[in-house]
Parts: C-alpha cells; structure tokens; sequence
C-alpha cells in the first residue's frame, strides 16, 4: 500500500474530517513512529506507528451514518469552545461512537445534519467541487415580489465582498403576513441565507434544512435521529444531484 497523507490516514480511520485532522497535526497531537508529525508528511499505516493523542490509529473502522433533525439553539460541532456551555449535535446522540457533524448549519437554523466518522465522504460532501446541492425551506416576514427573488436566483454582492453563485429560489406558499419559500444552492457560506434576506429587504423567520445532496430530512422531527439506509449511502458517494 503507498503512503498517504497523514490528514487522509487519520479521516479514513474515523477520527474526523480531513480539515480537521490538519488541525490535529498542526497542534502537534499526531505522532508517527514516536515522533511529532508534520502537515504534509505521509506515512503507512501497515508499516508506521501512527498515534493520536497518545492512542494509536487502527485501519478497519467500522463506519456509522446518522441523520439528524438539528433543533434551534444547538451548536453544529462536537466540542464547543472553552466556556461556551450551549448543546452541541453530539449531545443529541446517545452513542459512545466517536461521530462528528458533516457541514455546518448556522446555531438558529434547523434542519437536516449527517453525522458520520467516514472522512472520505465527508470530503467529498464538503468539497466544493463536487457542488452538493443543499436545500432549505424559509419562511420570511414579508412577502417577496417578483423581483426581490429574481434577484435572489441571480447572485448578490455580500457585504463582505463575496459575490453569490446563482440559485434555485421557488416560491412555496403565503404564511400570514409572511411566505414560505424554497431555496437551492451549492454554497454553505456561514448565515449566507439571512445576509441575502437582509440585503433584499427580506427578513427571515425561519430556515429549515431539508436535502444536503441526495439525503432527505423526510419525517424526522427535531431532535429525532436515524441511521442511513445502504443505499442512501451509495447515493451520496456517487453524488448525485437532484434539484
């Protein structure tokens, strides 16, 4: 077997995403054969002795899948920062398995979340280039006009410089004074929805998550969770898009 990036040794053997393997290696917690690992470096897990935090990494990790209904007011992580006491995704799982979030979804947003300790796929779902689409529904305060979602659907100039990619953007249904609509999008910039309403003189009330590529929030209610089925783990890793 050929050495590999130690990033991708560590993510294939559950320990999380690619990134945040980096992460583990720059804070010197990764040794290989007794000595601090280097970004970069590559090694053998057949031939290298390759530890994390003193604990050494072991190939044939039995890979687990969960969706997860994210309720308002949890954390999209594993571990929040030092003084920070609010409930993480992690809190919601009652399992001794070492899973991490796939993505992010903003703290006052609800919806859709994969739970996975597969770092190859969570790569290839947050890598931007292989564009998963990801789909929400959002309720905003007011009612659109036509033009206000056209354009919404061609891209904005955020505040921040950055320039939006174009997007799917439906309209649903009146609610009160209020409307629901449906958005599409391959990007996951962080609260991009709610700067995009703020912009167009939208406010919004609520974002649900409801897709992330081929997998659907379906039935579960919030804080509810579910294994994945086989074949909707097939269909992700062959990244299928449907709008």
């Amino acid at each position: 077997m050929p050495a590999e990036r130690l990033q991708k040794i560590l993510a294939k053997a559950g320990q999380g995403s690619r990134r945040t393997c980096e992460e583990y290696i720059k804070a010197g917690r990764v040794h290989v054969n007794g000595q601090v690992a280097t970004l970069g470096q590559k090694a053998e897990l057949a031939k290298d002795k390759i530890t994390l935090d003193g604990k050494q990494i072991v190939a044939n990790v039995e890979y687990i899948y969960l969706a997860l209904h994210k309720p308002r007011n949890v954390l999209t992580t594993v571990t929040p920062e030092r003084g920070d006491s609010r409930k993480t995704v992690r809190d919601l799982i009652d399992l001794s398995d070492r899973i991490y979030p796939v993505g992010r979804l903003d703290f006052d947003s609800e919806g859709l979340i994969l739970m996975t300790n597969d770092g190859d796929l969570t790569y290839q779902l947050t890598h931007p280039r292989y564009g998963h689409l990801k789909e929400y529904k959002v309720l905003l305060a007011i009612r659109p006009s036509n033009s206000q979602l056209q354009n919404w659907r061609k891209g904005l100039l955020l505040e921040d410089g950055h320039q939006t990619q174009p997007a799917q953007v439906d309209f649903i249904s009146t609610s009160g004074k209020g409307a629901w609509i449906r958005v599409v999008m391959g990007e996951g910039r962080k609260r991009q929805i709610r700067e995009i309403g703020k912009l167009l003189g939208l406010p919004i009330v609520r974002i649900i998550r409801v897709r992330f590529g081929s997998l659907r929030l379906g039935n579960l209610k919030p804080r509810q969770w579910r294994y994945l089925t086989a074949k909707e783990v097939t269909e992700l890793r062959q990244h299928k898009k449907n709008a």
